[in-house]
């Protein structure tokens, strides 16, 4: 009787640690998928919506990419605006391994505060544009400067014309 018994013992104990092995091998493969996919979706340009990282990261620009100006106070795309950026998204999709800067500026009209908001709202407008014409978010990252780099340094409306920009700029390798 001790003899079934102690059977019956070992065979639970058995059962018991080979359930916990499968458990801790279920849990390292779900672990392993998740990882994947993460670098998956890093390499296909982190379609999760999240932008590039700015970090350790010198951008410069490029002749390919123009610059598009904002009315006073504004941060909505004209048509001309619209013009330009599709020509700059063209070149974009066509270098597909190329990560770029979105950089909003302003004139120096308004707070410090209020211009750096709207520069990164001017930013994101063409960020948001870009990613409509088929650029990966991945791939972007926005900026604001607000009134702090002046193109033009005079008190002319032409001038803050001028300061009212987007600028797309290329990762340097």
């Amino acid at each position: 009787m001790k003899r079934w018994i102690y059977l019956a013992l070992c065979g639970a104990l058995a059962t018991a640690v080979s359930a916990g092995c499968a458990g801790r091998a279920v849990k390292k493969a779900k672990k392993d998928k998740a990882a994947s996919q993460e670098q998956a979706a890093a390499e296909a340009g982190q379609e999760d919506g999240t932008e590039a990282s700015l970090r350790g990261k010198d951008y410069i620009p490029s002749s390919e990419l123009s610059r598009v100006h904002f009315e006073y106070d504004m941060h909505q795309l004209t048509d001309e605006t619209r013009q330009a950026l599709k020509k700059n998204a063209e070149w974009l999709r066509s270098n597909p391994k190329v990560e770029v800067k979105i950089e909003g500026h302003c004139d120096d009209r308004g707070t410090e505060q209020y211009n750096l908001a709207l520069g990164q709202k001017r930013a994101n407008a063409v960020r948001d544009y870009y990613k409509a014409l088929g650029v990966k978010i991945g791939r972007m990252s926005t900026i604001s400067y607000g009134e702090e780099q002046p193109l033009c340094h005079e008190s002319t409306e032409e001038c803050g014309l001028t300061n009212r920009r987007a600028e797309t700029l290329i990762r340097k390798k």
